[in-house]
């Protein structure tokens, strides 16, 4: 039993006694009174433009807002018709409420939002204000429920009529609710200048009014006069202008016509003869038609010189109606053309010279037909307001050319006679001529301000557009409806403003139906009143009978008339290119009454069939179509594309938020707690160094003494260093274990602090007070020992010479082979012997340096002659004189110093580039300046130990890349052998700029991981097309999704993002606060130590899970591969999943299957593939059920992956980043494109497009004038056909498919069809990398592109080198090609003016 509207009243009762009214404090006191009727029940206000309606809609959300406050599931809607009205209404709420406000229009991309994405908005926002469609269709999707919106503002809602969104909701909706007992209604409020808006005149206003409150389910509220708003608002004052209609010259305008029609025929016959498809050339011929019919209009009604401005108009506009096309330039050309020439024909007859101005004479030009009497009277309408200080007149028309030249009319006179600025607003949809909404918005802004006196507009700016200002209406073109003339006239807002009304002074019908528009509104007002307690009729629901499909789960419903747009929305998310558009095709047998919708080759279903009733068939097939695609997931349980719900994840992983500072890790094989034993157990390696260079400084082997057993794959590991000299060959070996002492430990631990700090800082500033503080605590610290070996033991002599002090030497002196006092020296220490200052660090506190004394020279006294730098000569303490030093000891023989070595980062790849060590190394010193700090120690020693750094940083890395591997095989049941040097790789990026990085690892890793997901892809889902498989690819295998997996399992902290810096090394055993260490676990059993943090981008994460992909690929093959990914997540099981086909066709009759085996020299058990990997979607023919794009997706990563893993395999020493140069000059669509080419496979292809056919032949033709030896993608300046290209990666996957996915079989056949594949030899970088790289090497500005606007793509390219400019702008089909051969033609430029490049 269907409720009535008195009962669905009592449902509300309960929350409508919750609430009271929350007015406003200059709420005015009609407006009070709408609002109470609107809290008590569902209202329509029906008052003037400017009377406040909106304000009465916010008061009804104040008085709602207890209801719809966040953590609130409800929330308001605010409908309004315009997308221009959204931001205007949205303000106002927001002006005078409290609540959030989320605004929305189709342009925001609404029609692909999901439902998590709208709860979102929901979850933020408790009004929100769209336009209706969006609502209908969220709530068509079960996006939103009734129940949970509380109120729906629908602005201008005289538009619920037919099938106008407005209508819609609440047919299909709300009034369904109501029958079906449903409590949570949303209160219903309208708001209407005019609650009718039919052209019908037969019907009454209270039969419309009626039919309004019904559909509505709203009772009407308005004043009881209008004299009670006029004490509130201003209104216009009605005018009429009439006019005598005057034709121009009959014999004028019929030459003019005639000379339009042959014009119209001439360029009708260039369209036949042009090559433009069918559909091309009937769209384009209709515009012809369409912009003839305009030019006779102008000529009827607005005269000869309108008709020029027209023509001038019309010829210079940009059409964008074919731009998803980009094929239709000449076409475009033939109509703008047409325009050209009518512009000779019009001027031909319109006066010239210096002299001559359309406003000298209006009379006179009216007599000659250059205007019209119409176009004369609005022109003097305009001059009686001459007078009026601050005129803003809107001037109302019904055509968008109308518009246009009346402003240009108004301008050219205005410009002369006036200050008045003229300007045109017309909507964006009439084909001929648009303007952006931000243009118009700025026009209205500008006439809101004065700074624009008239606008000349159509029915735009008849709706809610707020521009008080306005004090001046004319109706140039009659209102064709009540609804027009009211808002209309309401445009004119200011007081004493004027309506005038232009008619022509025979056109008595108009006369006479305007009049009763103007007295309509008073009675619209009675009769709203007089039925205002009349309870609204329920309406005979029309949903009810209209045939439907419900989703019993989400409630999202697809009816008969909404289902054909359902169908183009998801024909509309298959796969595309430039050369079709998919989309739905009826077939309607008229004999049998059978309707066939074809779909297109992507979609799951290829036809529907469908019997009925003629007038609604199509709609019943597509019905159909949309329930069967919900049965098979194609379309969601929310009746959207299954695409749009991948997509919308994909955004959302993308959009995931991570944190870019991340840890770095240390290897806990150098950590420990100090030792609380006094005795403890170290593990000896033998860093043993050899030099491939001359030196003057000897070099000897370092002792690594850990608490930890190394990893035997590091613990006998080796690597070459280049040190500027040459090559430094650096090996590991274990020796042995050794027992040391707290005492032991704590001395080497001195020893190794003071070399190191001596080293890095050039003085033993602080060395002091960090030695002071040394001792063995607790806490976490870096603990391993870097000494000095002799014989492949430790070199105690030299370590314990850090405990130098003159005491200890002279006690331990009795063995010194040197005796007597000649052997004796004065220092700032005090007296030592020679044998303890030969081989010492000394420092001179008067200068505060540090020095390796080598000997004795003994030729050279303080009173020896020094030669300076500008050649003179001077005794060394006459030297010391001059810098305020008196040397005591003149006899005593100088010292041989040497400065202390610097250390630098000997891992970087570009040392070679550097500077050379300094030339003046040694220096003379006078013992008695010196302290002496270590003795005895070398020289060497000090040497040897700046190597050391470096090469404890590859150690550390190494032990890092350990410690990676061991989490990374943890319970790992096969067998999988890395090398952990290939691990480094993976894991060290450009920025180390060492000799080696993870590029060729990621670039091998990268196809690898492309290709066993698609295949995976291809196998699970054979009902998905490729749009979609490529989503769920990029989920997959995206940046952001393997950022994520990497973050997951750690990865981060294994990653090296950091150029070594010998600075900032943390020297073991030193604590003196300058990096902590914090434990981390890694895995359950697995722990590890974090130094700091550090930025690294998510890509960078990403990069090195493909890398590590690529490293166990490169060692162990794709079982080792593939055991990674499933242990970081990405579980691909691609070799056991089993593939059907459904593709029944006779190949032989649609393709030469013997030529195309011969030409890929490969035997097809399931011929069928050739013709799918053949077929382009645009062949629409059922015979063949599917297109090549599956095979396409699978062909793409297959020929990916092969010619990567070929490169890769034949050249394994090729530097990092030339792999992925190599694969991306071989695996490219022009290679492909040409390939297709060469074969001949073009004739093969089925298509049916006619654009496509074009642009392959000119392809074949240009290609035949290309020089042979240009075999590759970037040498050609031709742009090839995408299509062209894909049936290469086609066919390749059709080979896959066919072989049980032989890798083998695929490469076999296709590369000969590749050949010549690149090789080093014939390797060209592209023009664009090129150029950026020159650039970026020799620190040339590059500035940034610029594109030109035109039928072409257009670019400019512009370097400035050495103060010279190099510039060339190319022109392509496309933007690529345009931007290669545009930085082609630059770099052969900087070529030949620079030499060396």
């Amino acid at each position: 039993m269907v409720p009535s509207v008195m009962e669905v009243a009592s449902m509300e009762m309960d929350t409508t006694q919750q609430l009271s009214a929350d007015p406003l404090p200059f709420a005015r006191s009609y407006q009070l009174e709408a609002l109470d009727q609107a809290i008590r029940q569902n209202t329509i206000v029906f008052l003037e433009t400017g009377a406040g309606k909106t304000l009465i809609s916010i008061m009804l959300l104040r008085s709602y807002a207890f209801l719809l406050r966040k953590p609130s599931p409800f929330f308001a809607v605010f409908l309004v018709p315009q997308v221009v009205l959204v931001k205007q209404q949205a303000e106002a709420v927001q002006m005078h409420t409290d609540l959030n406000v989320g605004m929305y229009w189709g342009e925001m991309g609404t029609d692909y939002w999901d439902a998590a994405m709208w709860k979102q908005e929901i979850d933020k926002h408790e009004v929100l204000v769209m336009t209706p469609a969006i609502l209908l269709i969220g709530l068509r999707h079960s996006f939103f429920k009734l129940s949970m919106i509380k109120v729906i503002v629908f602005d201008e809602c005289h538009h619920a009529r037919g099938k106008h969104p407005y209508a819609c909701i609440m047919t299909e909706f709300y009034h369904c609710q109501i029958k079906s007992g449903e409590p949570s209604l949303p209160r219903i409020f309208g708001m209407t200048a005019s609650p009718i808006k039919s052209k019908d005149s037969t019907c009454s206003y209270w039969q419309n009014i009626h039919e309004l409150e019904t559909l509505m389910n709203s009772k009407v509220y308005t004043c009881v006069s209008e004299s009670v708003l006029a004490k509130y608002i201003p209104f216009s004052t009605p005018k009429f202008k009439i006019f005598k209609q005057k034709e121009i010259p009959f014999a004028l305008y019929a030459h003019l016509a005639n000379q339009m029609e042959i014009l119209k025929a001439k360029h009708a016959r260039s369209l036949e003869s042009s090559d433009l498809n069918v559909s091309a050339e009937d769209s384009k011929i209709k515009k012809i038609s369409k912009i003839y019919s305009t030019f006779i209009y102008c000529l009827d009604e607005l005269g000869v010189w309108l008709a020029l401005k027209a023509a001038e108009s019309l010829s210079c506009y940009e059409n964008d109606l074919f731009s998803w096309w980009k094929s239709d330039v000449s076409g475009e050309s033939i109509v703008k053309n047409f325009s050209s020439e009518a512009i000779k024909v019009f001027a031909a007859y319109v006066p010239t010279g210096p002299g001559w101005f359309i406003g000298n004479n209006f009379k006179s030009n009216v007599d000659a037909g250059l205007l019209s009497t119409k176009v004369s009277c609005l022109v003097e309408s305009l001059l009686e307001y001459s007078d009026l200080e601050h005129i803003r007149c809107i001037i109302f028309v019904e055509r968008v050319i109308t518009a246009i030249v009346l402003q240009s009319l108004l301008h050219e006179l205005f410009s002369k006679r006036s200050s008045w600025k003229t300007e045109y607003v017309a909507g964006n949809n009439s084909g001929m001529q648009s303007q952006t909404r931000k243009n118009q918005n700025e026009i209205v802004e500008e006439f809101r301000k004065g700074m624009v006196n008239i606008i000349v507009a159509t029915s735009i700016l008849e709706e809610g557009l707020d521009v008080q200002s306005c004090n001046l209406v004319i109706r140039f073109d009659p209102s064709a409806t009540i609804c027009s003339f009211i808002q209309s006239r309401g445009r004119a807002r200011m007081q004493n403003s004027d309506y005038l009304l232009m008619v022509k002074s025979e056109d008595m019908s108009t006369r006479f139906r305007l009049e009763k528009y103007i007295n309509g509104g008073e009675v619209m007002r009675r009769e709203s009143l007089r039925h205002a307690s009349h309870p609204c009729s329920l309406l005979e629901n029309e949903i009810s009978e209209e045939e439907y499909y419900r989703v019993e789960s989400t409630g999202a419903i697809v009816t008969l008339s909404s289902s054909i747009g359902l169908i183009y929305f998801y024909c509309s998310r298959l796969p595309s290119d430039g050369y079709f558009k998919p989309a739905p095709r009826c077939d309607i047998d008229e004999d049998s009454g059978v309707c066939t919708l074809q779909l297109p080759k992507s979609c799951p279903i290829k036809h529907v069939c469908v019997q009925g009733n003629p007038r609604t068939i199509k709609q019943s097939a597509c019905l159909a179509a949309c329930k069967q695609l919900h049965e098979i997931g194609a379309l969601t349980d929310n009746l959207v594309p299954d695409i749009v719900i991948e997509e919308t994840v994909e955004h959302e992983i993308d959009n995931e938020p991570y944190n870019d500072e991340q840890p770095l890790y240390y290897p806990p094989e150098l950590v420990n707690l100090c030792p609380q034993k006094t005795v403890a157990m170290y593990y000896c390696y033998i860093i043993e160094l050899k030099k491939n260079f001359d030196h003057d400084v000897l070099i000897h082997d370092i002792m690594l003494v850990t608490r930890s057993n190394l990893d035997s794959d590091t613990a006998s590991t080796h690597f070459d260093m280049d040190v500027g000299r040459g090559l430094l060959s650096v090996a590991l070996k274990y020796v042995g274990e050794i027992y040391l002492s707290s005492d032991q430990v704590i001395l080497c631990r001195r020893f190794q602090i003071t070399v190191f700090r001596v080293l890095m800082d050039h003085s033993l500033n602080n060395l002091t007070e960090v030695l002071k503080g040394l001792k063995l605590g607790n806490n976490l610290e870096i603990d391993y020992l870097l000494l000095p070996s002799k014989a492949s033991h430790i070199d105690w002599k030299s370590v314990v010479s850090v405990s130098f002090s003159q005491e200890k030497a002279w006690q331990n002196h009795a063995n010194c082979s040197f005796r007597g006092d000649a052997h004796v020296m004065q220092t700032k220490s005090g007296l030592v012997c020679t044998c303890m200052i030969q081989n010492s660090l000394v420092y001179t506190p008067h200068n505060g340096q540090v020095y390796c004394l080598t000997g004795i020279l003994e030729d050279l006294d303080a009173n020896s002659i020094l030669r300076l730098r500008n050649g003179t000569e001077i005794s060394y303490k006459g030297y010391f004189r001059r810098h305020h030093i008196e040397l005591c000891f003149d006899r005593q023989k100088l010292l041989n110093g040497r400065h202390i070595f610097t250390v630098q980062n000997y891992l970087d790849r570009y040392r070679q580039e550097k500077g050379k060590e300094t030339t003046n190394a040694y220096v003379e010193l006078p013992p008695e300046l010196c302290c002496i700090f270590m003795s005895p120690i070398s020289i060497n020693t000090f040497y040897s130990f700046t190597f050391v750094p470096s090469i404890m940083h590859r150690l550390e890395s190494l032990f890092i890349a350990v410690n990676l591997k061991k989490m990374l095989l943890d319970h790992c049941t096969q067998n999988v052998v890395i090398p952990t040097i290939k691990v480094l790789e993976a894991i060290t990026t450009k920025k180390c700029q060492e000799k080696f990085h993870l590029e060729s690892l990621e670039t091998l890793g990268d196809s690898f991981l492309k290709y066993v997901v698609s295949q995976h892809l291809f196998k699970t889902y054979v009902n998905h097309h490729e749009g979609l498989l490529s989503v769920k690819r990029e989920r997959i295998i995206s940046n952001a999704t393997l950022c994520k997996l990497g973050c997951y399992h750690k990865l981060q902290g294994f990653i090296r993002n950091e150029s070594f810096d010998p600075k900032s090394w943390m020297i073991p055993g030193d604590n003196s606060g300058i990096y902590s260490l914090t434990e981390d676990l890694i895995s359950e059993t697995r722990k590890i130590y974090v130094s700091r943090s550090r930025r690294i981008k998510g890509k960078t994460v990403a990069d090195v899970v493909e890398a590590l992909i690529g490293a166990f690929l490169s060692t162990g093959g794709e079982v080792a591969s593939l055991l990674f990914m499933k242990r970081i997540g990405i579980e691909i099981d691609f070799i056991s999943i089993p593939s059907t086909r459904h593709f029944q066709v006779q190949a032989e009759n649609l393709v030469n299957v013997r030529y195309l085996e011969s030409l890929l020299n490969y035997s097809f058990r399931d011929p069928s593939l050739l013709v799918e990997a053949l077929t382009h979607g645009s062949y629409m023919l059922p015979d063949i059920p599917s297109c090549y794009q599956r095979l396409e997706f699978l062909g793409d990563s297959v020929l990916d992956y092969l010619i990567t893993m070929h490169l890769y395999s034949k050249y394994p020493g090729l530097s990092p980043g030339m792999l992925t140069d190599m694969r991306s000059a071989s695996v490219n669509n022009d290679c492909y494109a040409q390939s297709a080419i060469k074969a001949e496979l073009h004739k093969h292809i089925l298509h049916a497009s006619h654009e496509l056919h074009k642009q392959i032949v000119a392809c074949v033709n240009n290609f035949k004038e290309l020089s042979a030896e240009l075999t590759f993608g970037w040498e050609s300046g031709t742009s090839f056909p995408k299509v062209l290209g894909d049936v290469i990666e086609s066919l390749a996957g059709a080979i896959l498919v066919d072989s049980d996915y032989n890798k083998e079989a695929v490469f076999q056949s296709m590369r000969p069809l590749l050949a010549p594949l690149i090789t080093l030899e014939t390797m060209k970088h592209h023009p664009v990398k090129e150029l950026n790289d020159l650039c970026s090497k020799k620190h040339f500005h590059l500035k940034k592109p610029v594109f030109h606007k035109s039928h072409v793509s257009s670019i400019t390219i512009e370097v400035e080198a050495n103060g010279a400019v190099y510039k060339h702008t190319s022109k392509a089909a496309d933007k690529k090609m345009a931007k290669k051969l545009a930085c082609k033609e630059v770099l052969k430029a900087l070529k030949e003016s620079i030499s060396g490049l």
